[in-house]
């Protein structure tokens, strides 16, 4: 039996679940000035999986990548959650409204 498929849809799912309270916690912290971190993470894991001949391991960096890149619109969704009170604002980030 091959398990590759399986492992990766494992591997997405635990990744997207990371991903989830990552954002929240970067926009908390660094607002929505943080994203160009996220695009250059995302451009060079998917440029890495470009050159790993493992299948599973390029598809799991592939997964990140677009996960990493991703998160950039979910940044800025997640700074308008936050102004209409749904999570709560860092104090010392007040300017940022």
């Amino acid at each position: 039996m091959h398990f590759q498929g399986i492992i990766i849809a494992v591997a997405t799912f635990l990744i997207i679940g990371v991903f989830h309270p990552i954002v929240i916690k970067a926009e908390y912290y660094w607002g929505v000035r943080c994203w160009p971190h996220f695009a250059i993470l995302g451009v060079l894991l998917l440029t890495g999986s470009l050159f790993v001949s493992n299948t599973l391991f390029a598809a799991i960096l592939g997964v990140t990548g677009c996960s990493c890149l991703w998160s950039i619109l979910e940044l800025f969704q997640q700074r308008e959650r936050v102004r209409k009170g749904w999570f709560p604002m860092n104090p010392k980030r007040k300017g940022d409204k």
